[in-house]
């Protein structure tokens, strides 16, 4: 069993280096790579007489390939895919036919065989020339192609495959990226969002479950499943997701309570459109018992924020409280620890806190106090239930135990407008 993730684009250089301090850390029997060493090692030596081969047999056993080699060729393989070198693809499947139909990264993932990889970065030439030498995974290519919004490089798969009728197209990928070319092209070959009896089949809660955050691209994939035959529930929640501000205001006249309303995590996530429980969908701060000001911070709605602050929306309005007193917070919580800021720290883009700011400028308390808990789903990897007591909004994004959701440049803020921890 593997305990490292190998990476999508793995770096030779980058994992030599990590072999020879893994041989240093074994020599000097850290704690960490002596258990390394028994795990991985098929026949362990003294940590005194580890050599570097060692060493580099254990590391590429715990990133779950076979043996170093097959790690180097796995670098190698692709390498040469993201940058178009189809000679030097040709020449590592040329001398090991396997190549064609194992992952490209040597374990098996989403990025699947090289045929499907070069799939996933527009790489033409490279799939032609693997189809050449008797690649099968078209399907996969295909719908790694749609996923990733690479029309033409579909289109050229589709062709390969003879131009089938796709009624039955995994509009998923797409949907979980958000990715509204991919979904277009889908829906043009001809998949279907509902079947024969009105049954829906277009994966609505992928896209609303989803760890992406493309607030346009949600509205215009909801629209596209709508115009094919979805019928979406009328709820405020919904007109969110939707970006429909028109449902919004037609709420509001029906019930002037909507803007002091807590939503539970059902109304949120209907279970009706195949939602899951609250560690499938992907968010930061919790929404179950949340306003709507909460779910725009996590969904990046903000001109929909500004649209319920403009029309007398308290900046502090407070999440319900479940029965084991856990809840209450305001929005300035959410805009701390919410999914936008994972994307944000996981390709290091330059900090904004854009929310904060709009909260903050319209009076939000930034010494507010609630009692929270999380725990994230299980593509974080990160287990168990996390608690934090009366802790101010600083105070939830310091102590968060996953800093990837915490958003350096809200705190800072925050602080500078008398925040405390």
């Amino acid at each position: 069993m593997s305990s490292r993730h190998f990476p999508v684009r793995p770096n030779l250089e980058q994992l030599r280096h990590q072999a020879k301090d893994l041989l240093r850390s074994i020599r000097r029997s850290e704690p960490a790579a002596l258990a390394d060493l028994r795990t991985f090692h098929p026949t362990p030596p003294d940590p005194v007489s580890v050599r570097l081969a060692d060493a580099q047999l254990i590391l590429a056993r715990s990133y779950g390939l076979p043996s170093w080699p097959r790690l180097v060729t796995a670098c190698r393989m692709t390498d040469a895919i993201c940058r178009g070198d189809v000679a030097t693809v040709r020449a590592l499947v040329l001398r090991d036919p396997r190549l064609l139909e194992e992952d490209a990264r040597g374990v098996r993932g989403n990025w699947g065989p090289p045929m499907s990889y070069a799939a996933n970065l527009g790489q033409d030439a490279i799939i032609e020339m693997l189809r050449s030498l008797g690649a099968s995974d078209l399907q996969f290519a295909f719908n790694r192609a749609c996923l990733q919004g690479q029309v033409a490089t579909a289109r050229k798969l589709h062709a390969m495959m003879g131009s089938p009728p796709m009624p039955n197209a995994d509009l998923s990928g797409a949907a979980y990226t958000l990715n509204v070319a991919g979904t277009e092209l889908l829906l043009e070959l001809g998949a279907r969002v509902c079947d024969q009896h009105g049954n829906r089949l277009a994966p609505v809660d992928i896209a609303l479950e989803t760890d992406s955050r493309n607030p346009a691209a949600l509205h215009r994939i909801l629209k596209l499943y709508v115009e094919h035959g979805v019928k979406l529930p009328d709820t405020p929640p919904m007109a969110i997701f939707r970006g429909r501000i028109d449902l919004l205001e037609a709420h509001l006249r029906r019930d002037p309570a909507l803007l002091q309303q807590t939503f539970t995590f059902q109304e949120i996530y209907p279970p009706e459109l195949g939602c899951h429980d609250p560690l499938m969908a992907t968010h930061g701060t919790p929404l179950a018992g949340a306003t709507l000001l909460h779910l725009c911070v996590d969904y990046d709605e903000i001109e929909t924020a500004r649209w319920l602050l403009d029309r007398g929306m308290n900046v502090d309005e407070r999440a319900a409280i479940d029965s084991d007193g856990f809840g209450g917070h305001t929005a300035l919580f959410s805009t701390v620890v919410s999914q936008p800021n994972f994307w944000i720290n996981h390709r290091n883009l330059e900090p904004s806190a854009p929310f904060t700011r709009l909260l903050l400028d319209r009076g939000a308390d930034p010494n507010a106090r609630a009692s929270l808990r999380k725990q994230l789903g299980p593509g974080y990897e990160i287990p168990g239930m996390h608690e934090y007591r009366s802790v101010t909004p600083v105070g939830w994004g310091q102590q968060f135990f996953f800093q990837k959701l915490v958003n350096q440049e809200a705190i800072r803020m925050i602080v500078a407008r008398g925040g405390q921890p």
